[in-house]
């Protein structure tokens, strides 16, 4: 299984002996797969090679009993799991028994003398209660371990009552589609041989979402980055020990390349291209005159058996969903018809013109039983339009139709999707391709519930694949199989581990707040990026917090924050000493000292990285001096990372031990730039 961004690939292998006519069905497969993504290849037999491969919708009667003999297997389950508990609890009964036993001193009167206590009976009694426990103990956690059993597969007998609960349709039959394979080989050689094929298809609504665990040591400089995937879907088929990966491509993104045409200047221009479409054969309409004349075809009442089969292929229920058992609606009037188009040409000669008719509908042209064919023909004539209502204004006359040749949409140039129009379509349809519906209303409505997990709330911190891969695709093959049920909820699936740099810094800006905040600092090293998502992050086997891990590229470097450090503490002290200077004291002189302490509490040295500031100018006059041993952050090109006139200390602080920090700087403003009111000191 692939699960891509919205949407799966699927691929079953199946194995079994080819007949002598080379045609093989391979049944089970989901009702909600793309008929058109059915793809086929013979692994195992060399010479031997698929041909031909289609899906097709079947019809099979549900086993009505599977829910009661789900129903009494968790009965059964429940029975034996309230026996096993009650043999704990009396188990548990006699060891709270046995180890209340103690030795008790027979009564003394007032006039005995004091007795010798039997100290080999003591220690006779303690030998008896520790061997007695010891065994009661044993017996006590195969107990456990059977409880743990029985509690597993009751469990599973829930979960398969529920199964068979839901997917049972009310009408008892139930509809799959089966692959239909033409194998040809060298010969005769495939009749009666041992074959391996691979079944491949694309179902939709498939949708993973990347998570990660992280768990790093303080003092280390790697870590262990678990990649998981939240995975949901609703295809109709569970997906178990199945090898599974995650990809971000769009399953659906179109593949054709552009054509970019030449721009002639000149009356001499190349000839344009064909526009794929062909006139309507001439005698189309005569082609069905013997179908009219005929009359109606015989009404026969189908047998329930056949009423069952045929709705649960045309139009019936869907396993897991809403039964089809309700007679169907009837079939619109005429008139609540759409209006047909001059569609593509009759199936023997091509495809004709789609253009849009004006022409009213027609009403079915076959002749009544015992009518004749004036009759007939007096059917398929178009009504007369109604006459206007009085005091209406007249309707506006019909735009005439634009010369040239038809424009077809993308949707009637598919020809894959056009069907033929039968001969009980209205006159103006039949015998002509037309764009089809897509889906018979079985598989609209698989489709439809398979497409829901799109619509599921994300997990905390989650982002969609398709958001944080970028303009690059990324594939994730998960290390062992899994099992995804078709719940239509998130499950968990473990993909790998990823190596990662990692080390642990603490950042601090006491300008703002006297906090010193502990940070991850994560590095890629392999060739494929992080996605963005969830990270539960455990520091020395504890578990810290869960925060949103960013997209990070390969090779590159995000810093992951986990909250206050509480164990070092930073203080900060400033001192503003105003002055003038210059031959006439026009210069006013703002000297800012900063004195910064800081103190580690942990018992391993750490680097703490202290922020400060000064203040920036655009004016030549104003100057500013800084008198401090911090240097300017690298990637001052990013304003969203730092600030301009932000300034770094770092410093190693050991085990327990402190530091002091001195700067300040020195802002020089000649009088004519002063403010009005007052310089700021802040």
């Amino acid at each position: 299984m692939v699960v891509y961004a919205q949407g799966a690939l699927c691929r079953r292998v199946a194995r079994g002996t080819v007949p002598a006519d080379g045609r093989v069905r391979v049944r089970g497969l989901p009702r909600s797969l793309d008929p058109h993504s059915v793809r086929a290849r013979v692994l195992s037999a060399p010479g031997v090679r698929v041909t031909e491969a289609r899906a097709e919708a079947e019809a099979e009667v549900v086993d009505a009993d599977a829910a009661d003999e789900a129903r009494r297997e968790v009965d059964r389950l429940v029975d034996a799991y309230k026996a096993v508990e009650a043999r704990r609890e009396r188990q548990l009964k006699r060891i709270e028994e046995v180890a209340g036993l103690r030795p008790v001193p027979p009564g003394r009167k007032r006039d005995d003398p004091h007795r010798r206590t039997p100290v080999d009976a003591w220690l006779e009694l303690a030998d008896f209660v520790d061997e007695r426990l010891a065994g009661l103990h044993a017996t006590l956690r195969e107990l456990e371990e059977e409880l743990r059993r029985a509690d597993h597969e009751l469990d599973v007998a829930h979960d398969r009552l529920e199964r068979a609960g839901t997917d049972t349709p009310r009408s008892g039959v139930a509809s799959s589609y089966c692959a239909v394979l033409t194998l040809a080989g060298a010969g005769e050689a495939q009749g009666g041989s041992e074959v391996e094929v691979e079944i491949e298809y694309g179902v939709p609504g498939a949708v993973w979402v990347p998570a990660y665990r992280l768990a790093h040591r303080q003092g280390e400089d790697s870590g262990r980055l678990v990649l998981r995937a939240s995975v949901a879907q609703r295809s109709g088929e569970d997906w178990t020990g199945v090898r599974i990966a995650f990809a971000t491509a769009d399953l659906r993104r179109r593949t054709d390349l552009p054509r970019l045409r030449s721009v002639r200047i000149g009356r001499s221009q190349p000839a344009p291209a064909p526009s794929r479409w062909r006139e309507p054969p001439a005698g189309l309409t005569d082609l069905f005159s013997g179908y009219d004349t005929a009359g109606p075809a015989p009404r026969t009442e189908p047998t329930a058996g056949a009423m069952m089969v045929a709705g649960a292929v045309a139009g019936g229920p869907v396993a897991g969903g809403p039964a089809y058992d309700a007679p169907l609606p009837p079939p619109p009037a005429p008139s609540a018809l759409p209006a047909p188009g001059a569609a593509y040409g009759a199936a023997p000669q091509g495809f004709a013109d789609h253009a849009r008719s004006a022409a009213p509908n027609r009403p079915r042209g076959r002749a009544r039983p015992g009518a004749g064919p004036s009759v007939a023909r007096a059917a398929a004539a178009p009504k007369a339009p109604a006459p206007p209502a009085a005091g209406a204004a007249p309707a506006a006359p019909p735009p005439p139709p634009v010369p040239g040749p038809p424009q077809p949409d993308d949707a009637e140039l598919d020809y894959v999707a056009l069907v033929l129009s039968g001969p009980d379509e209205p006159v103006d349809r039949r015998g002509r391709l037309f764009p089809g519906s897509g889906f018979d209303p079985v598989t609209a409505e698989y489709r439809r519930r398979a497409e829901k997990p799109a619509a599921l709330p994300l997990p905390g911190h989650a982002v969609r694949p398709r958001e944080s891969a970028g303009s690059f695709d990324h594939r994730y093959d998960a290390a062992a199989p899994a099992d995804i049920p078709s719940d239509g909820t998130w499950h968990t699936v473990t993909v790998g581990e990823i190596p990662v740099g990692l080390r642990t810094e603490y950042v601090c800006v006491p300008a703002v707040e006297q906090t010193v905040y502990a940070t991850l600092v994560l590095s890629n090293a392999t060739d494929q990026a992080l996605l963005a998502g969830p990270v539960e992050v455990s520091v020395d086997g504890e578990y810290q917090l869960t925060a949103a891990l960013p997209t990070l590229a390969p090779g590159g470097v995000r810093r992951l924050g986990l909250g206050p450090a509480e164990a070092i503490g930073v203080t900060r002290r400033t001192h503003l000493t105003e002055s003038t200077a210059g031959l006439r004291n026009n210069v006013t002189v703002l000297d800012h000292r900063v004195h910064v302490e800081l103190a580690n509490r942990l018992p391993v040295p750490v680097r703490v990285e202290v922020r400060e500031r000064v203040p920036v100018t655009s004016e030549a006059d104003v100057r500013i001096e800084e008198r401090a041993d911090w240097t300017a952050p690298e990637d001052t090109a990013d304003p969203e990372r730092h600030a301009p006139g932000t300034r770094i200390w770092r410093v190693d602080l050991p085990a327990g031990g402190t530091a002091a920090l001195d700067g300040g700087h020195e802002i020089r403003i000649p009088a004519g730039k002063a403010l009005t009111g007052g310089n700021r000191r802040s």
